[in-house]
């Protein structure tokens, strides 16, 4: 389990998980980050970066499903980390985005995430 007092705060408030989730974004946001990152053993940072992008928003996309028929927060935060994670990389997905084929969905998207974030904000030099 990870566990920091630092929470990475969101970059997208329009779109992605914060997006997603409206009136209950400021709520989940914290608990979907130790979630993700308890799940999938990565850093909170990409984490974020994850669910800032727009594979975020299909997540929390999943979250609302599960409020929907009426479990807690955490519990369709729980839910949708687990179904995510029993979820594994399609051939077409990993030809698209270059994640290996059978990694658990989640996994692959937040490392992606975290690769495309580390890439827009970094500076080369020729």
């Amino acid at each position: 389990m990870i566990t920091t007092t630092h929470i990475p705060a969101k970059t997208n408030f329009e779109w992605g998980y914060w997006g997603g989730m409206k009136e209950h974004a400021a709520a989940a946001w914290p608990i979907a980050l130790q979630a993700i990152a308890d799940a999938t053993d990565q850093p909170l940072d990409s984490v974020r970066a994850f669910l800032d992008s727009r594979h975020g928003r299909h997540f929390a996309d999943e979250v609302s499903n599960g409020l929907y028929v009426g479990q807690p927060l955490k519990e369709a935060i729980q839910a949708a980390t687990d179904k995510w994670m029993g979820l594994t990389i399609s051939r077409s997905i990993s030809r698209h985005y270059g994640i290996p084929v059978g990694l658990p969905y989640l996994l692959g998207f937040v490392i992606q995430a975290a690769i495309d974030d580390e890439l827009a904000h970094s500076t080369l030099t020729t």
